[in-house]
């Protein structure tokens, strides 16, 4: 079996978060690479209330690694507790009618 060659990539690092109690939503990733080694970590709150902590690391020659975490307690009943969204201040778009984030332009 011969080797396959390789040639490294370009560095790059990035990250987002989102956290949207209306919708329970809050999760996050970054990552950073040196063009040969990817490091990065999502975290992500889980139904229970515990956050899952994702640390991996992907290279071409070991593949994807990762090492999963929980932080926090979890529900003792074993009963997920998912928190209700208020919708009290719920905003209802007419048919047709277009939503966009702050600051973005959409264009078709």
């Amino acid at each position: 079996q011969g080797e396959h060659a390789h040639e490294a990539g370009s560095p790059f690092g990035f990250g987002y978060a989102v956290k949207d109690s209306y919708h329970g939503n809050d999760f996050s990733h970054v990552a950073d690479s040196n063009g040969d080694v990817i490091k990065g970590e999502y975290r992500t709150l889980m139904p229970d209330g515990r956050v899952q902590i994702v640390k991996y690391t992907a290279d071409w020659k070991n593949g994807y690694q990762a090492e999963v975490i929980y932080v926090g307690a979890g529900a003792v009943s074993g009963v997920p507790v998912v928190p209700i969204p208020d919708r009290s201040s719920a905003v209802a778009l007419q048919a047709g009618q277009g939503w966009s984030a702050p600051g973005v332009v959409r264009s078709f």
